[in-house]
């Protein structure tokens, strides 16, 4: 195993931490704040997040989607640019932060249209340094270098990934999750769950560490997850935001094999069709983790084992206990498991035509998902 791991995103973690806005932004500072549909207007948010920006010039853009659209950035760094803004403040979930990364990256190659540079891979030599206030635990965008945008123009959802972009500070306060409503809270964690699958169910190597902690990742949002959308305790509400960042904040995808192949289908899926992203990972994951059980059976008895406390001895009854039970933890959390409970007019030739556009036409660990198996995958999960 080898690897490179960088994380340099200054977390405050914690009831209360937004006032460290005030530590964490330079006075005089000229701030975009970037936020979604407007709830942290109602819900106590904003005021608290204009307190700590009290000594800054702050402009404000709202209005970013649930799945954030690159045709909106362009309307944000058209106003990040004629207000020369030098901070980008994300205040909100996964989506407005990946957002916020996004466009501190467009800001910076003064494009107009600069898809096509940042889907090859062309970035900036600088970037505009950003800071999120996380309002719904999900995605860990709050101190990863990835975002997910989507065109509706050219009708692609594409993950992009700019390591300069990686916010400089992520405010984590759980208390900004009591205004969420449960099928947020369900997506949040069915979201974490699979981002931690996605970089543990691959081919067995050399990394007790990485699995042990994926597993205690696993654990906890299996248990704290339904307590989270039953109770609402500050307890659920703190460990689940913990785990949903520590699943996807580089540690336990570091040197080792990586799938993502359930995520890029999924982002076709709601790239067609704008079905949360959570439930298309709810649907895609337990038939993809049956169409490669074979290949895959070490670490699913594995996890059936360490996770779901799983006691059969034979591998392959012992991996398809642990696909069932997360499918029935899917279901626990209020997510389909079927693409029939999503009630779609749904063609499978649209999500492979996306797959294609994308450049998706090689997935999983091996790369050896193709347009054939996609077809099986999504017949089975029908």
């Amino acid at each position: 195993m080898k690897f490179r791991i960088c994380n340099p995103t200054d977390i405050r973690f914690g009831n209360g931490q937004i006032e460290a806005l005030r530590e964490l932004v330079p006075p005089n500072s000229r701030v975009l704040l970037l936020y979604g549909g407007g709830s942290i207007k109602s819900n106590g948010i904003y005021d608290q997040v204009m307190a700590g920006l009290k000594d800054s010039k702050v402009v404000e853009f709202g209005g970013v989607e649930p799945n954030p659209v690159y045709e909106t950035l362009q309307k944000a760094a058209a106003v990040a640019r004629e207000n020369n803004v030098n901070l980008i403040l994300g205040v909100g979930g996964g989506s407005v932060i990946d957002a916020a990364k996004f466009l501190a990256t467009m800001v910076s190659l003064g494009s107009d249209d600069p898809w096509p540079d940042l889907a090859a891979g062309k970035l900036p030599a600088t970037t505009l340094p950003v800071g999120a206030v996380l309002t719904l635990p999900a995605t860990g965008s709050e101190s990863n270098a990835v975002s997910v945008i989507s065109s509706r123009e050219r009708k692609l959802k594409l993950p992009f990934r700019n390591e300069a972009a990686r916010p400089a500070f992520a405010i984590l306060d759980p208390s900004t999750m009591q205004s969420l409503s449960r099928q947020q809270l369900e997506n949040g964690v069915v979201d974490a769950f699979t981002h931690v699958l996605e970089q543990y169910l691959t081919s067995p190597v050399n990394a007790p560490i990485h699995y042990g902690y994926s597993e205690t990742l696993l654990r906890v949002l299996t248990e704290w997850g339904p307590k989270l959308v039953g109770t609402g305790s500050d307890e659920a509400r703190e460990n689940v935001m913990w785990a949903a960042n520590q699943a996807l904040n580089g540690l336990i995808g570091a040197g080792v094999p990586q799938d993502w192949s359930t995520h890029m289908i999924g982002h076709a899926i709601t790239a067609v069709y704008n079905v949360d992203h959570a439930r298309t990972l709810s649907v895609i994951m337990p038939s993809l983790m049956r169409y490669k059980a074979a290949q895959k059976q070490a670490m699913l008895a594995r996890y059936g084992r360490m996770v779901w406390n799983i006691t059969e001895t034979d591998d392959a009854i012992a991996a398809e206990k642990a696909i069932e039970h997360t499918e029935q933890f899917f279901k626990t959390m209020g997510c389909p498991v079927r693409i029939s409970e999503l009630r779609l007019n749904f063609s499978q030739t649209d999500i492979l035509e996306h797959l294609e556009r994308a450049g998706q036409t090689a997935l999983g660990e091996n790369r050896d998902i193709d347009a054939s198996s996609v077809r099986q995958i999504l017949s089975m999960a029908a």
